[in-house]
């Protein structure tokens, strides 16, 4: 386990963008494997409380992977690697990877009530886009897609937070501030 929290961060960071990219750049079951292998080596290595943050991340993956099946169905997103009610495998991955970042790497956006709601609805669509650029991901009509996925993540990134804030308020400790 690493002491400082700014290189707790850092390398929380650069898991995080590692995953996402590999899952992007080649989505399936083995990048699904290596997002997972990711978040184990994050909490070996830059948690302070591997448990609790192993039950905040199944919580918000389970969340998150429910609200893209629900795009997947409203047709708002598609992919060719989800054939299923839920969502791709390498996408629950990014979801894994992604709450593993709120309460370390992108802990400081909960600093300010409404600085999740107003850059939610801006980042999250934009890395869905830039997946869709890169081939991950469709998003069939960007005048239904992009505003619905604003709001989705409007509403899921504060409620995140919220929750980290309110029933595991013990992983903040460990954040630099």
């Amino acid at each position: 386990m690493i002491r400082s929290a700014g290189l707790r961060n850092l390398l929380n960071f650069v898991l995080f963008q590692a995953g996402w990219f590999l899952c992007v750049l080649f989505p399936g079951v083995l990048s699904a494997v290596a997002a997972v292998a990711l978040v184990l080596l994050h909490l070996v290595f830059v948690s302070q409380r591997p448990v609790r943050e192993l039950q905040f991340v199944l919580l918000g993956t389970v969340v998150g992977s429910l609200i893209d099946s629900l795009w997947f169905h409203l047709d708002i997103m598609n992919s060719s690697t989800s054939t299923s009610l839920w969502a791709p495998v390498w996408l629950i991955g990014i979801w894994a990877l992604f709450m593993t970042t709120l309460a370390h790497s992108l802990a400081w956006v909960g600093r300010r009530i409404w600085l999740p709601f107003v850059l939610a609805p801006i980042a999250g669509p934009f890395a869905y886009w830039s997946a869709s650029r890169l081939g991950a991901v469709s998003l069939p009509d960007l005048t239904l897609s992009l505003p619905a996925l604003a709001l989705g993540w409007m509403i899921s990134f504060p409620l995140m937070l919220h929750v980290r804030r309110r029933y595991f308020a013990d992983l903040l400790s460990e954040v630099a501030t």
